[in-house]
């Protein structure tokens, strides 16, 4: 009897034209989605260089002004930006500090529209982790990025549904159901037929497109074998979830027109409720503190700590002799004064920005807690881990350029306090940034879902004795 529903069903299918149909639609779908991934993540590798590029011409600069001023020749540069001042060189010529994009990029935009993807830490200014937001398009903001992850997780399911709703009404409502009935194959197990054969084509078309627009699109799938084998069976068995959906739904309600509408509501429901009422409770349970506060608060300290730079200073040599070696009161300038109370600032400020820190922790901890309630939200979040844009992904860059911060402005200490004259000797000594990925754990979702999907399914055979009870060929 299967092999007489494979044939039967591919009959249907072929001459219905859902499959030609559906190659048409994945093809178009995965390939814009993947080509406007690839777009961007082109942009962002050539907005990098291009910030590369510009600190190897500023540094050739200043190994040429650095050379004319040790040879005792007159340069035409303003006397705050000559290289041979250490604070010239930490502000003027910094170094850029870039996450590069991962292999998968191109699937899951992620947080990459909310973040920028690489700064130019300086000695002076601001902590630089208070400027990892960049300006952003509200509108897209709104509707966000028509990325690979956006077709899987949003527009997917509907294709499926799409696919699979009217499977057992459609021939309830043609009256080929009592014939069916008189076949020697229960109605659960024909449904059930039905279905894993629409899985196993859909499935079919799903991998192949995905190959095929890997491959024109020259981004090699095979390059990164186990991601893309994960990204494989991650969607396999989130489209393994919807049909479980519809296997249930099938045999649960009974007209087309009510299967349609419950299946629409279970996709309302995981797709864009749960994961909304997440995100609002987790803002209303552990809101943010005010980011104008925290500004207002720093300008505040900046201020009272200008007014008592010199005792900042003579309490920071103090407890840094290291740095009051050459120290002279004569040779107290701005930056000496200055580079002291930002230290102060920073310790005065810490637990004002821990707690913005603390709170942003506790949202996502919140999300992480309930994100089983949905599988589009589990499938997201892993989409994202797989591509590198991922809440904790740039988190880690972020923590990663604050330590690089520290330690480019460290840098320069002892040459300020010591009264020491940048050369081109110490140019190659400068710190550089070097990008270290996050490592995920190994993903929770495919098993998770496989498990929830098993188990719709045996609900479903649960569901469908009580109905066999009822009558399952009673119209209604």
């Amino acid at each position: 009897m299967l092999s007489y529903n494979f044939k039967y069903e591919l009959k249907i299918l072929l001459r219905s034209r859902w499959i030609q149909l559906l190659s048409i639609v994945l093809l178009l779908l995965f390939g814009f989605s993947a080509l406007n991934g690839k777009q961007k993540v082109e942009k962002r590798k050539k907005d990098i260089t291009a910030a590369h590029d510009e600190v190897k011409e500023n540094d050739a600069m200043m190994l040429k002004l650095l050379d004319s001023v040790e040879r005792g020749m007159e340069v035409s540069a303003s006397r705050w930006t000559i290289p041979t001042s250490p604070m010239a060189v930490g502000n003027y010529h910094p170094r850029v500090a870039a996450m590069e994009p991962q292999p998968m990029a191109f699937m899951a935009t992620g947080q990459a529209d909310l973040f920028t993807h690489y700064v130019k830490p300086k000695v002076t200014g601001d902590d630089v982790a208070l400027n990892f937001t960049e300006m952003t398009s509200p509108v897209q903001l709104l509707f966000g990025s028509f990325d690979l992850a956006f077709v899987i997780v949003y527009l997917l399911p509907l294709l499926i549904i799409a696919f699979s709703y009217n499977v057992l009404s459609s021939e309830k409502e043609s009256g080929s159901l009592r014939l069916l009935a008189a076949q020697p194959i229960g109605i659960r197990t024909w449904v059930l037929q039905k279905l894993g054969l629409r899985f196993f084509w859909l499935s079919i078309l799903v991998v192949g497109s995905l190959i095929v627009v890997f491959l024109v699109l020259d981004l090699n799938p095979f390059a990164q074998f186990n991601l893309f084998l994960g990204l494989l069976g991650l969607i396999l068995v989130y489209m393994l979830f919807w049909f479980a959906l519809a296997f249930l739904v099938n045999l649960w309600t009974g007209s087309s027109s009510k299967n349609a509408v419950a299946l629409i509501g279970v996709w309302v429901l995981f797709v864009l409720l749960v994961p909304s009422v997440l995100n609002q409770l987790g803002n209303t349970l552990y809101p943010m503190p005010s980011r104008t506060l925290m500004i207002n608060e720093m300008r505040s300290l900046k201020a009272e700590a200008t007014k008592k730079q010199d005792e900042i200073l003579d309490n920071f040599l103090r407890d840094h002799p290291e740095y009051a070696i050459n120290d002279t009161t004569q040779f107290r300038g701005f930056y000496h004064r200055y580079m002291a109370s930002q230290k102060i600032i920073k310790e005065e400020l810490s637990p004002l920005v821990n707690s913005y820190e603390e709170q942003l922790q506790k949202q996502q901890e919140w999300i992480g807690l309930f994100k089983w309630i949905s599988p589009a939200i589990i499938t997201q979040e892993s989409l994202n881990q797989m591509a590198g844009t991922s809440t904790g992904d740039y988190e880690n860059f972020r923590n990663q350029v604050v330590d690089f911060a520290g330690t480019w402005r460290e840098h320069f200490m002892p040459f300020l306090y010591n009264n020491t004259v940048f050369s081109q000797a110490d140019y190659p000594n400068l710190p550089s940034f070097q990008f270290k990925p996050k490592t995920h754990s190994s993903s929770q979702a495919i098993p998770i879902l496989f498990l929830v999907s098993l188990g719709l399914f045996g609900l479903g055979f649960v569901v469908s004795k009580g109905i066999k009870k009822g009558g399952i060929l009673e119209t209604n």
